[in-house]
């Protein structure tokens, strides 16, 4: 399957407007996905010079949201909000991502409970040299119910 044969990033993200970060995917399978972000001028926290790379655990949730869309939408489900947890370990070789670096976003599932939590192993490389630019160990919490899971929650 090519890039182009997977739905648009927003169909399979809950999120809204510019607030979806990344900029399509690229791969998608059943334990993985790869997606991709171009920093530009107009990107979500951009400095002038770039993206603190802070935003890179951003990049990997909203991935993780993005494979979970993309079996969803396998299952004929709708996409579900989710919520991210933690990120241990991330470590990063760059303070910031540079302007009209094209990262690839890559989260593989690793652990997955009965309860809804799960955690990824993540890592982002820049797009044109394949070097690696962070990794972390994400975890993740998808309720069956999210309105009622708020609701018990308060």
């Amino acid at each position: 399957m090519n890039s182009d044969s997977y739905p648009d990033i927003r169909a399979l993200v809950p999120h809204e407007g510019e607030m979806v970060f990344l900029d399509r995917v690229l791969t998608a399978g059943t334990s993985t996905l790869c997606a991709e972000v171009t920093i530009g001028q107009r990107s979500v926290f951009f400095d002038g010079a770039g993206v603190g790379s802070w935003v890179g655990i951003e990049y990997m949730a909203q991935a993780i949201a993005a494979h979970a869309g993309f079996l969803a939408r396998l299952r004929g489900d709708a996409v579900r909000v989710g919520f991210l947890l933690g990120a241990r370990r991330y470590q990063t070789s760059v303070p910031l991502f540079a302007l009209g670096s094209v990262l690839h976003v890559h989260v593989q599932h690793v652990l997955q409970g009965e309860n809804g939590l799960g955690a990824f192993d993540c890592r982002i490389d820049d797009g044109a040299s394949g070097a690696n630019l962070a990794n972390a160990t994400i975890t993740v919490f998808q309720p069956d119910n999210v309105n009622e899971f708020l609701q018990r929650s308060f």
